[in-house]
């Protein structure tokens, strides 16, 4: 620790002593240049310009580093436009014909009565009334889970009241604002 003291004036992004005695930190590998050609200010991290002069932070890349992004650019451009001309064959009319689903696996016509938009114009509410009376219908629904917890002692009974009381307030709240939310009759 004596070195440490002896040692203040470092700056604070610098470790005051090192882990291993004789080994030299190694700099982590950075696609930017380190200082400002400028004025010779070291750049924050991260920054794109210097914060003594203004001056651009110039790419750390070198020319053939260039030429490999550019390469691998060009073959990813290939590989889209391939995969496009190919989707751009294919229908999806062609799909459903071809993939016969299993009758176990199709889906009733009565559950499109429970679409959000088919309940919103059944029911008569404006889409923000609709969302607070889901949300308080799933509140009601979480007071009535609570209510297949079992209870062991009487403290454990009256935890799962309090959070079905938790629960009723919460549709309580939900309802509430489903209602001030609501658009007059008629408009």
């Amino acid at each position: 620790m004596a070195e440490v003291v002896r040692e203040a004036a470092r700056e604070f992004w610098q470790p005051p002593v090192s882990l291993v005695i004789g080994a030299t930190p190694r700099r982590a590998v950075s696609t930017l240049a380190e200082t400002c050609p400028r004025c010779g200010a070291e750049f924050l991290v991260g920054a794109r310009f210097c914060h003594a002069c203004g001056g651009g932070r110039p790419e750390g890349l070198s020319a053939a580093a260039k030429a490999d992004a550019a390469v691998i650019a060009s073959l990813w451009q290939q590989l889209v436009k391939r995969v496009g001309s190919r989707l751009a064959e294919f229908s999806l009319g062609d799909l459903r014909r071809a993939i016969k689903v299993p009758a176990w696996l199709r889906v009733p016509a009565w559950l499109r009565h429970l679409h959000f938009h088919e309940m919103q114009r059944r029911i008569g509410l404006s889409t923000a009334s609709m969302i607070a009376f889901t949300v308080g219908v799933a509140c009601i629904t979480g007071a009535l889970l609570v209510g297949l917890l079992t209870a062991r002692t009487l403290v454990d009974w009256q935890a799962i009241q309090i959070y079905r009381a938790e629960w009723l307030l919460g549709a309580t709240a939900a309802f509430t604002a489903g209602i001030l939310l609501k658009k007059p009759f008629g408009n």
